[in-house]
């Protein structure tokens, strides 16, 4: 097996100078089947788009293991999180008062081991599992579609 290498793309910040944007980590759950990779999407509380896990830096935990806490409390995710990042997204967080705030996300893999019926947020999303390239055309972020299309998680965990 050679060598193989991830090209990540220069992000778009629309103009938003970094020091005024904000870090977020994301959990990319997926499972192994005899048909393929298969990635879990749920949908945003606010809006009901497809998203993926994910959230502010936690203290005391990495950012791996901050996605794998936001996959358990969003979508009741439990499994083994890679400390290898897959790739960077960013987006604008729309914010209660109307205004947004630019956010870059790290997506850390996370395989998945068992879903729990019992989370913080169980009920109030639709999970989703799905070939990579069938959830990349879910999400509406094109950075992030890029990652869920290309995870080859024979890389990761």
């Amino acid at each position: 097996m050679g060598s193989t290498t991830t090209y990540q793309a220069p992000m778009r910040l629309e103009g938003i100078p970094k020091r005024e944007s904000r870090s977020q980590f994301a959990a990319l759950p997926f499972r192994r089947r005899k048909s393929g990779t298969e990635v879990l999407i749920l949908t945003s509380l606010d809006t009901g788009r497809w998203i993926i896990p994910k959230g502010w830096p936690m203290h005391d935990l990495t950012p791996a293991a901050a996605a794998a806490r936001e996959a358990w409390e969003e979508a009741g995710a439990v499994g083994v999180v890679s400390e290898h990042c897959a790739g960077f997204y960013s987006y604008k967080k729309a914010m209660p008062d109307g205004s947004s705030i630019p956010c870059i996300v790290a997506v850390f893999p996370l395989e998945v081991r068992k879903l729990e019926s019992e989370f913080p947020e169980a009920g109030q999303r639709k999970l989703k599992w799905m070939a990579p390239r069938k959830a990349a055309a879910r999400v509406k972020e094109p950075d992030l579609q890029k990652i869920i299309r290309n995870f080859d998680p024979r890389l990761y965990v």
